[in-house]
């Protein structure tokens, strides 16, 4: 019996649990934060919660006697990322990235590229009235300070009572969202400027188009640096290194 751990929270990280779970021979466990109050939940074993850095995701790995790590976490979320290169290494399991392509920008879009939520913040000054917030509830309080332009913020699970926010309307809503959808949020809220990350994939790529489609700005924040290591972009490649390596 092969065991596979899945650090997951995308929704490539849950097609490809569901596929392993019907493998024969191939046990999967998959991790998630515990940062979304109601998470779809995977196929498989289900683990919430973080593992206390390097040595705790060491621990865990040994103790459950993981055979195969593949990291699918969202792009943004680097701290696990380089937890789990180092943990791999220190144990000795092999380990796999799944990422998905970054979006790319075309001839009529209208980006403004940034390496940071915080520079996306900065560039907004001067620059926009109306803003469609779309980084996630963990970010607000670095748009709290920007009390002269409103904010359309959507997330998944509303922020804390005493979360500092920037002025606007919360949007409580999770993908995959159609471009339908989000070229009436864009009229409707009368947006002129979008902030995004660049996390790619097609589930929150609607908004993207429907901002070329309409002429509206997008903050895009470019990805930080991953670990090296190997690496698949879609959920196919990541079945085939698997099945190569159990």
């Amino acid at each position: 019996m092969i065991r596979v751990l899945i650090l997951g929270g995308t929704g490539d990280a849950a097609e490809l649990a569901a596929k392993v779970a019907t493998m024969q021979g191939v046990e999967v466990i998959t991790s998630l934060a515990g940062r979304t109050r109601e998470p779809s939940v995977p196929l498989g074993e289900l683990r919430v919660g973080g593992f206390g850095g390097v040595d705790g995701l060491a621990s865990y790995l040994r103790v459950m006697e993981i055979d195969l790590l593949i990291d699918a976490t969202h792009p943004f979320a680097t701290q696990i990322s380089f937890n789990a290169a180092d943990a791999a290494t220190k144990v000795g399991v092999r380990r796999l990235m799944l990422i998905r392509p970054s979006w790319e920008k075309g001839s009529s879009d209208r980006w403004i590229e940034v390496d940071s939520v915080k520079a996306a913040a900065t560039t907004l000054q001067n620059q926009a009235q109306r803003v469609f917030l779309t980084v996630g509830r963990q970010e607000l309080a670095v748009f709290a300070h920007l009390e002269e332009i409103w904010f359309l913020m959507r997330m998944i699970d509303l922020p804390t009572d005493d979360a500092l926010m920037p002025p606007g309307m919360l949007l409580c809503d999770r993908g995959p969202f159609t471009l339908n959808n989000e070229r009436e949020i864009l009229i409707h809220y009368n947006i002129d400027t979008i902030v995004s990350k660049n996390s790619g994939g097609d589930a929150t790529k609607p908004k993207i188009i429907a901002a070329q489609e309409l002429g509206v700005k997008v903050v895009m924040v470019n990805r930080p640096a991953i670990p090296p290591g190997e690496q698949v972009t879609n959920v196919d490649g990541a079945l085939a290194w698997l099945i190569r390596n159990s």
